[in-house]
């Protein structure tokens, strides 16, 4: 190589560190974080972040509020329609009674005992229903077999048994009625003496 050669050669090395340097500079002056940020300026970003969570709270207290209010009047609701069901399973021993007093004035020409009959098969139809109405929604007679028990019978007479030892049911006088496992109505008994 000759020496003009090599002299461009230097200058092209050169040129090379150079704009590598430049580079370099570059670089670090980007990689250099944002001048801070004057007090004011800090207070104003710390504010509007403030209010933005202001806001965000507000918003889910008042979201909760209304869910809160939306549950107490669906509570109230169920509340006052908790019979409904019930009441609906009543209408059909209403519709046989009413049909039964019906038949009776439809039945003028019918002989007495014929219409005596008509009207008792009537009514046990009802009670039937009624039954129906009772076991769909867990009301149970209260059972007056055996012992006394003060919790689900009311002895309203005491009666010598010769049959019976003291303290049991003799009678059962009015029946008696559980919703559950709670009384609804004791059922009257007279008890051996």
């Amino acid at each position: 190589m000759s020496e003009k050669q090599e002299e461009i050669n230097e200058e092209v090395v050169q040129n090379e560190e150079v704009q590598t340097q430049e580079n370099v500079e570059e670089t670090t002056e980007s990689n250099e974080e944002p001048k801070e940020l004057s007090a004011e300026e800090k207070i104003a970003e710390l504010e509007a972040k403030l209010k933005e969570s202001e806001d965000k709270y507000f918003r889910v207290h008042a979201d909760f509020e209304n869910i809160k209010k939306r549950l107490e009047k669906e509570k109230y609701q169920a509340i006052d329609y908790a019979s409904e069901k019930f009441a609906k399973d009543l209408l059909a021993p209403i519709d046989t009674l009413e049909m039964a007093l019906a038949a009776e004035e439809a039945a003028k020409d019918m002989p007495a005992e014929e219409l005596l009959a008509k009207l008792k098969e009537g009514v046990e139809l009802t009670i039937k229903n009624f039954y129906t109405a009772f076991e769909k929604h867990d009301i149970t007679l209260v059972e007056t077999d055996g012992e006394f028990d003060p919790n689900f019978h009311d002895a309203v007479m005491q009666v010598d048994s010769p049959d019976h030892e003291t303290g049991q049911i003799v009678q059962r006088l009015q029946k008696g009625y559980k919703f559950k496992d709670r009384l609804l109505r004791a059922a009257m008994v007279s008890i051996a003496n």
